[in-house]
């Protein structure tokens, strides 16, 4: 037996006192008074959080009308495609392009709810748990810890433990599983799995590699924001890692990220969800070493998630102005490009660098993923 209690959710058990701890942190109200400013509504929360025993009862009463509250406040509504191909009493391991911190697996999580499916345990790294009670919050809300920055043993005893929990939540749990295809956000819209992952999912596999990726029942999903959260911040890390070997981020960028991309406009937000990967794992592991097979995979779900990723007017407009053309002219209107280049405009002037460098890397954000989809399928 392996012993997850230092990366695993909380039990219900676990939850009251947890909560408690929540509202006795001075730092998690302050947080919390800026969702809610009302004194009397926060007041409600922060009193019926301290009787609640359960994760569902917390989330079902606290973090899904946040979430709706956020997504009237903040976005212009959340779309998804369809999900017949899934079975309510099945489980499922989503792997998915990665944009936002919080919310990808948070709003992901509220449309299972919505529809009846399993609950979701997710996939967060641990230099992302700052401080005591978001580690607390996470864990209250079905995130399992991966962690980071560790020796190479350590690494991969931690990394046989994450494989094991993982397998052991969609087995035995018999709950679905959310984890992102590469560590850490995409910065520049160029969503790539990494082999390295499929990798560490398969330690736990005790079975030949093409049954063991069967147990997964994996899904390839992509999630698509209309306006990129913390967009300029992106672009930002992505010039300051080029023009500095020594840059590193600290706990502070990750937590004003969490913030940003909570608070800050989204425009329309859709889900693509594909099929099972297990309708095309035969073929795709066949006559193949592990290594082989796992890249075949790998490259399936790279296809998957280009193919279900929702393109918006901002997308083609990028693409129009990185390349200098008009090849997108009838996905936007005028007052569409004018918003981009005006938001554009504004945004790139908070960035101390190279204004066509900036620009370049800005326009190639939202211009990639018609880039992708364009390399595996011809034109869009």
């Amino acid at each position: 037996m392996v012993n997850f209690d230092d990366i695993r959710p909380y039990h219900d058990s676990e939850v009251n006192d947890a909560l408690k701890s929540l509202v006795a942190d001075p730092m998690f109200v302050k947080i919390l008074s800026a969702l809610i400013p009302q004194e009397e509504a926060k007041k409600q929360i922060l009193d019926s959080m301290g009787k609640m025993s359960t994760v569902d009862d917390f989330q079902a009463h606290i973090v899904y009308p946040l979430l709706q509250k956020i997504e009237k406040e903040t976005t212009q509504g959340i779309s998804y495609s369809t999900m017949e191909q899934f079975c309510p009493n099945e489980r499922y391991l989503f792997i998915s392009n990665h944009r936002d911190i919080i919310l990808d697996a948070a709003f992901l999580n509220a449309v299972m709810h919505k529809h009846g499916f399993k609950k979701t345990d997710i996939a967060i790294g641990d230099n992302l748990l700052a401080y005591d009670w978001i580690k607390t919050l996470a864990r209250i809300n079905r995130a399992f810890i991966v962690k980071r920055s560790l020796g190479i043993r350590e690494q991969l005893q931690s990394s046989h433990n994450l494989s094991a929990y993982i397998r052991y939540a969609l087995s035995e749990k018999n709950e679905s599983v959310w984890i992102a295809q590469r560590e850490g956000r995409t910065k520049d819209g160029n969503d790539q799995t990494q082999a390295a992952l499929l990798k560490m999912i398969n330690m736990s596999n005790k079975k030949s590699l093409l049954e063991g990726f069967k147990e997964l029942n994996i899904v390839p999903m992509a999630i698509s924001y209309e306006i990129e959260p913390c967009g300029i911040s992106k672009v930002e890390e992505l010039l300051k890692r080029k023009h500095d070997s020594n840059f590193a981020k600290t706990q502070q960028d990750d937590i004003q990220s969490m913030a940003g991309g909570v608070m800050q406009p989204k425009g329309r937000v859709h889900f693509g969800f594909g099929n099972p990967l297990n309708i095309r794992i035969e073929e795709l592991t066949a006559n193949k070493n592990n290594n082989e097979a796992i890249q075949s995979i790998v490259e399936f779900i790279n296809r998957r998630i280009y193919a279900n990723y929702k393109l918006w007017p901002n997308n083609y407009i990028a693409a129009d102005l990185l390349s200098n053309t008009n090849n997108y002219k009838g996905n936007y209107s005028k007052d569409e490009k004018f918003e981009f280049e005006n938001r554009m405009k504004i945004e790139l002037k908070t960035l101390p660098f190279d204004l066509a460098e900036s620009r370049n890397m800005y326009l190639s954000m939202y211009a990639n993923p018609i880039i992708n989809y364009e390399k595996h399928f011809g034109n869009v």
